[in-house]
């Protein structure tokens, strides 16, 4: 069973508002640090990100997918290294904020991917494809900002073709605990420090820390996907335990 953490990343929101849905902040959240977020990217991870979305791409290599869904695409960086790396037939992105998209459009066109590439605003709570449509849908860093996860999985789930995979990038705690006091000084204090001068919403960088931190990890996980319908469930730990990578086959 999942313990009471499967709930309690839902209980986190971007602004602390009881009154507005966590998708919605989310998505003024995004909004608001769009032009920012790359750069905060690389910034919060020293660059690591760019290796990790690389060796969660590896895992589906095994299954050659010709059609990938990009849940929470975000500004399409995973969406293009899929690209890259797998030349699918053709590959979709949905997001719940315009402004990243309005970067992951900018991107694609700019590197001349707009026929492989195409991105949609909508919610992963009710997507908008139809049953087993995909080979393999991905998330990167995106599912800890679900209003109700166990919906996500259940919808990712129900548009993946039998056979495919889900793979999840999300970032996670380490266990050492010298590792966590370093870890707890980064992400609780100079990450909201450096996100306000970029960005100007403090508030957003506070956020991922308190995300993180409340988000199911390691086997926790892994049974929101079985729970789901999803088979051959497992988990890697990435950089000290501060990343993992999920995969499950449907």
């Amino acid at each position: 069973m999942i313990n009471d953490n499967g709930n309690r990343v839902e209980q986190v929101t971007p602004y602390g508002i009881t009154d507005t849905a966590k998708t919605e902040q989310v998505r003024q959240m995004f909004d608001a640090i769009a032009p920012a977020y790359d750069f905060m990217n690389r910034a919060m991870t020293l660059g690591i990100d760019v290796w990790w979305r690389k060796l969660a791409v590896k895992r589906l290599k095994r299954i050659r997918p010709a059609a990938i869904l990009d849940v929470a695409t975000g500004t399409g960086d995973f969406a293009i290294q899929l690209n890259k790396s797998l030349s699918p037939q053709h590959i979709t992105g949905i997001d719940l904020s315009q402004g990243m998209l309005d970067e992951a459009r900018r991107k694609v066109k700019d590197k001349g991917l707009e026929e492989k590439i195409t991105f949609v605003k909508g919610d992963c709570m009710a997507l908008p494809m139809a049953d087993g449509t995909f080979d393999a849908v991905t998330v990167a860093f995106g599912v800890r900002n679900f209003e109700h996860l166990q919906q996500g999985y259940k919808e990712m789930a129900r548009v993946l073709k039998p056979g495919g995979m889900l793979c999840v990038l999300e970032l996670s705690t380490p266990g050492n605990p010298l590792i966590r006091w370093f870890y707890d000084l980064y992400a609780l204090h100079i990450i909201p420090a450096i996100g306000a001068m970029k960005s100007g919403d403090k508030t957003a960088y506070r956020y991922l820390p308190e995300s993180i931190a409340a988000v199911p990890q390691g086997d926790d996980m892994l049974q929101l996907m079985r729970n789901a319908g999803l088979r051959d469930t497992t988990f890697k730990c990435l950089t000290l335990g501060v990343c993992t990578i999920y995969t499950a086959v449907k």
